[in-house]
């Protein structure tokens, strides 16, 4: 198993750890709980509060204290049965009002200005839409759910650089929300026709004599065997059995099934041959042993470490398979598993943007008056969502980590725990200026770096809309005060002892990276515990 001592590694290249490299590596000494190791995981073992904010940090963001009082003192199956039982299907907030308006076809607009404007708006449905997700994941009640939407966000792959309508890439997380903890076969099949699907990977207008072979490559690589497990030809076979699925863009992009376009032909795939349609493909590629491998060994590098255990991994692989695909039993068989408890894995994941401004929020109970300029910074941090990169999605990992991303991540923390309190209420907000709050947002907007299709955001969002979003920029507040006093801490004066070390195991998941001065006031202590690199890790 990769040691965090990698991790530190990464992050001192990236220019944010004061240690030499050198150094760096020597601090993979062993994790506090240590000294009383435990014994492998079992039934009967219970969690203290440290284990319970490991936990739910892993299986969700990071967890404000209250929460941990629901899960101290539960033994590991407890926990664990807790956290799949209390997972949804839909999500709690309401979703933007223009979700459910039809789509109407560019091409179907008078002229060039109409469609311009359509884009604007479209870009600024979509910036909406982040906000939307970003702010469902900072309250909602079961934050495995979202995780597991996410994961299968950037499993299933579609993105807005090419989906042309914000209403489609809605309608895909519903879907993927849906199932998130369900069965993947029922999502599998599920995907396979879904709008934005077909349009990102051109299913849409695959026909007999001219397969598209996108989404039977994709399918087969990215969604289900992994690499090495299939041919070229099996490949060029499957695709023509896709053929039929489409959408129809004169009714809202809803998806069509066109008999006419079908290829009917006997396709030979893995040495099996039939006049296999779509579905029955789908069902054998869910037949094969090496799909259910492939999920739990991307799971288990999502939820447990860079590097899988092959025993482990194949027993998760096992499990999940026997249960015909439900997600559940693989998150139970992996969150039970020896090494997810084990105390040299905890620290060995670099959060992603996403959680590690969600997790801030939620554990330090930030006040907030409008979610989108964290899905903003997000994205300035390599983490736009609704926009993975390319078919593969977001590598992960230490690939979060470099000089600038670490930058933007310490000013975003910095910039946050400056708000001790509100920057500008609201009503004095109201009061300035529109036309100099919106060219002083610009301003931050660009320091923080670019973001794709932001400009073309703020223009379809109009003048009304630019101004409220410059507001909510100075509405963010973080009371420092009361957060330290839940542990008996002064912001003024220098905790004692007991509470240093409370509120330290409540930062970080391993100790500072560099010695912090015990004269530092509880304030001072907090920030400088937050702008540590090994607040980045989870």
């Amino acid at each position: 198993m990769r040691v965090r001592g990698t991790i530190f590694l990464a992050l001192a290249a990236a220019g944010v750890l004061s240690l030499p490299p050198a150094q760096a590596a020597t601090q993979d000494k062993p994790h506090r709980h240590s000294t009383h190791a435990k014994a492998p995981v079992a039934d009967e073992q219970r969690l203290d509060r440290e284990d319970a904010r490991y936990f739910l940090t892993r299986i969700g963001f990071s967890p404000s204290e209250s929460e941990l009082d629901t899960y101290a003192g539960l033994t590991h199956r407890e926990a664990i049965d807790r956290v799949l039982a209390q997972t949804g299907t839909v999500a709690t907030t309401p979703p933007p009002a223009w979700v459910d308006e039809p789509i109407i076809p560019y091409n179907k607009l008078p002229d060039e200005d109409a469609r311009k404007a359509a884009r604007q708006k479209n870009a600024a449905h979509e910036l909406e839409l982040r906000a939307w997700w970003m702010g469902e994941m900072i309250k909602t009640p079961s934050p495995l759910t979202e995780r597991m939407t996410l994961f299968w966000h950037n499993h299933f792959v579609s993105s807005t650089q090419k989906v042309p309508f914000a209403q489609l890439m809605y309608r895909q997380n519903v879907l993927l929300r849906q199932d998130a903890v369900g069965n993947f076969g029922t999502m599998l099949h599920a995907i396979g026709k879904d709008p934005a699907m077909l349009i990102y990977l051109d299913g849409a207008d695959s026909r007999k004599g001219k397969p598209n072979e996108n989404f039977a490559r994709e399918v087969m690589e990215l969604f289900t065997l992994g690499e090495g497990h299939y041919t070229e030809q099996d490949i060029k076979e499957a695709a023509r059995a896709y053929t039929g699925w489409s959408i129809d863009r004169d009714h809202d992009f809803a998806y069509i099934w066109r008999p006419q376009v079908h290829d009917t032909g006997t396709k030979t795939v893995f040495g099996q041959s039939g006049d296999y349609d779509g579905d029955q493909m789908l069902d054998i590629l869910l037949s094969r042993p090496e799909t259910a491998t492939f999920i739990a060994i991307k799971l288990w590098r999502e939820f447990v470490s860079p590097d899988p255990d092959a025993a482990q991994v194949q027993h998760v692989a096992d499990a999940f398979r026997s249960s015909g695909y439900d997600i559940k039993v693989a998150l139970r068989e992996l969150f039970m598993t020896p090494a997810f408890w084990a105390p040299q894995t905890r620290a060995t994941l670099v959060k992603s943007p996403v959680e590690m401004i969600v997790g801030t929020l939620k554990e330090f109970n930030v006040q907030y008056s409008d979610p989108t300029p964290f899905a903003i910074k997000s994205a300035q941090l390599g983490q736009n969502l609704l926009a993975t990169p390319n078919v593969k999605g977001w590598p992960g990992g230490d690939a979060w980590i470099n000089s600038t991303t670490l930058l933007g991540r310490k000013q975003f923390l910095d910039q946050l725990f400056r708000s001790t309190e509100m920057k500008a209420p609201a009503q004095q907000a109201q009061q300035q200026k529109p036309g100099v709050m919106v060219a002083a947002m610009r301003a931050d907007l660009k320091e923080g770096g670019a973001v794709q299709g932001l400009g073309q955001a703020l223009k379809g969002m109009g003048q009304e809309g630019r101004f409220k979003l410059a507001q909510s920029q100075t509405m963010v507040s973080f009371n420092s005060a009361k957060w330290l006093a839940q542990f008996g801490a002064d912001g003024d004066d220098p905790p004692q002892l007991g509470p240093r070390i409370s509120i330290q195991r409540a930062v970080l998941p391993i100790e500072p990276t560099a010695p912090i001065p015990v004269k530092l006031a509880g304030t001072a202590y907090l920030r400088t515990l937050m702008m540590d690199p090994a607040y980045q890790l989870k």
